[in-house]
């Protein structure tokens, strides 16, 4: 016969916790409602310390802990005494026969596995925190919920004292434990798995380096994933958790949320929100893509990023926040990106890879923006924002980084790859091959080297144009690269501002009065009255040009250099196209295609 169990009361518990944050508390209002307390080694003693009566798990087993405390709760009085479904006659009959005590009760967390890794620990050190009991007693007690209430989570020990006092979890609550301790016990193994297939594959690839090249000894202290050359193992588990449930997903119709990956390094998922509205799926998608080229630079840098495009990247000198002469370089990067798109930037995004200044903010203050997010904000700062009701701010996690593999879901699958960075060897200047025309001076040389870091955050096929440590002009997400170069002389000729010196943009420009200067050379002024800023820029392409004809448009242009990767089997064509012009242009052997 089987019976419905609603409310069990709590009478007697096991504690075995590796994080004993607010154990003493747990443990005095479970002696104060009445509740016996077992518990194992080190739980144990804290428990006692606090003046509270506890039974050691040996006591209730009959056997002591051994083998350095990897054996001390795998034992059928302790699991019996989980697992017995007390829904049903004979399980009870058994317990009394066996003289086990049943629990009503289990709190347990685990051994700190993904933090022994993250700590750079060697194969050893790692395995040893690999949980064997805690998880069995968890998943016991999930599976028995219909009898047994399971925690494993500190910050629930107070509604675990409060359901002790006033006769126990109901079934409802205990399902809900049930599910959360599944889950818990889920992305344990799923750190494990995912570290042992990773660890074990290099393990694997080392050996068979080291016989081919008759190294000695391998390492025992191999890193799981490394960024210049991931391991890409048989399995590899993502854990998510859900942060938060956003309004909806990119259009209205989609519902949407945010999760958060164990174990990943903290992005924008884990940044603080500051001031303003909660923040939605394209500010997220957005402000994720403005930090990936904001931190591409080593300066202080500002990207201004619309539907996951950059519409202004700059860099600034590096210098003290605010020095003698007044130079405040995160908001002079700022006014530089700015300027390349006043238009696009009405309703976008920025990202700042210092802090955000009250200089900085006196400017953005007076431009539509729908986020703002940097790894602080002076306090100045912040009170000139905030007084933006709708203007969202985020500071980033400490530690902000971006890992070292990225996932891209496909139908019926996941793409992995090692996460793009400008870590080729190509992307150093030194390295680069003079392909056609004289040595660029050091500005020039400069200039294209700020270009070819930033078309790295356009959607390919992206041609960026630049000046002075500030794009001018970006075409991006075009199918074929000559649409890309006209685009980007386009936007460069026509999306600036009238003239070099400063001006008011209207609202249209997304500017309500900022002033802007811009960037680039001027003399020649277009048919809109904007100043023709890529002639005398400089132009970078993230892929080689196929042919010739799209080199010539940035040529006809005025571009007085470009970087590009080269390689095609036309570098030939494009090289005296260069050579007939009398531009610079570098090959880097490298490539930087973007598709989001």
């Amino acid at each position: 016969m089987t019976i419905q169990l609603d409310r069990v009361p709590l009478k007697r518990a096991l504690i075995s916790v590796y994080d004993k944050t607010g154990l003493e508390e747990l443990a005095t209002g479970l002696q104060s409602a009445g509740v016996q307390i077992v518990s194992t080694g080190s739980t144990a003693k804290r428990i006692a310390a606090a003046g509270v009566p506890v039974t050691e798990v040996s006591e209730v087993t009959g056997f002591q802990e051994c083998l350095d405390g990897r054996v001390k709760t795998l034992h059928p009085m302790v699991h019996a005494g989980i697992l017995a479904d007390r829904r049903r006659e004979d399980h009870v009959a058994q317990l009394e026969q066996l003289h086990v005590q049943p629990f009503d009760l289990v709190v347990v967390n685990l051994y700190p596995f993904v933090d022994t890794v993250r700590s750079g620990a060697g194969q050893d050190e790692v395995v040893e925190q690999i949980d064997i009991g805690g998880p069995s007693m968890v998943r016991a007690a999930a599976k028995n919920h219909p009898s047994v209430a399971v925690v494993v989570d500190p910050a629930r020990y107070g509604d675990v004292v409060a359901a002790a006092q006033s006769g126990g979890f109901d079934l409802r609550t205990r399902r809900r434990l049930a599910a959360l301790a599944f889950a818990h016990t889920a992305a344990y193994d799923n750190a494990v798995a995912s570290w042992t297939a990773a660890q074990f594959e290099a393990d694997d690839d080392l050996e068979a380096d080291a016989a081919v090249t008759g190294a000695g000894q391998v390492a025992q202290d191999v890193p799981a994933l490394s960024p210049s050359s991931p391991v890409f193992p048989p399995y590899a588990g993502v854990t998510l958790q859900r942060a938060e449930t956003l309004r909806y997903g990119e259009n209205p119709h989609q519902k949407a949320a945010l999760y958060v990956e164990d174990g990943a390094a903290p992005g924008i998922a884990q940044a603080e929100l500051l001031h303003g509205k909660p923040m939605s799926y394209n500010n997220y998608a957005d402000a994720d893509a403005a930090l990936r080229a904001a931190y591409d630079f080593d300066a202080p840098a500002v990207a201004i990023v619309k539907h996951a495009n950059p519409c202004g990247v700059a860099v600034s000198e590096e210098a003290p926040v605010s020095d003698a002469q007044g130079h405040d370089p995160i908001a002079e990067a700022h006014r530089k990106a700015h300027a390349c798109d006043p238009v696009s930037a009405f309703g976008g995004v920025i990202a700042a890879n210092r802090e955000v200044t009250a200089g900085m903010a006196a400017t953005v203050k007076d431009i539509f923006t729908e986020v703002v997010i940097a790894p602080s904000f002076s306090a100045e700062a912040l009170e000139i924002l905030s007084a933006k009701k709708n203007l969202r701010l985020l500071r980033l996690p400490e530690g902000y980084a971006r890992d070292s593999v990225e996932y891209k879901q496909v139908s019926g699958g996941m793409l992995l790859q090692a996460r793009d960075a400008i870590d080729a060897a190509g992307d150093d200047p030194a390295t680069w091959t003079l392909a056609a025309g004289p040595a660029a001076d050091g500005q020039t040389l400069a200039d294209l080297a700020f270009a070819w870091r930033a078309v790295r955050a356009a959607k390919s096929n992206a041609v960026l144009l630049a000046s002075d440590g500030a794009t001018v002009g970006v075409g991006m997400g075009q199918v074929n690269r000559l649409d890309s170069c006209r685009l980007a002389v386009e936007r460069a000729n026509t999306l600036g501002a009238a003239s070099t010196g400063a001006q008011d943009v209207g609202t249209g420009a997304g500017a309500e009065g900022a002033e802007i200067t811009t960037a680039g050379g001027a003399e020649n002024v277009s048919g809109t009255g904007a100043p023709e800023r890529a002639r005398g820029a400089v132009a970078a392409s993230d892929a080689f040009f196929p042919f010739a004809d799209g080199l010539q448009i940035l040529i006809d242009a005025g571009v007085r250099a470009v970087v590009q990767p080269g390689g095609s089997i036309r570098d030939e064509e494009v090289i005296a196209a260069a050579e007939a012009a009398g531009i610079t242009m570098y090959f880097t052997g490298a490539r930087h295609f973007f598709h989001g």
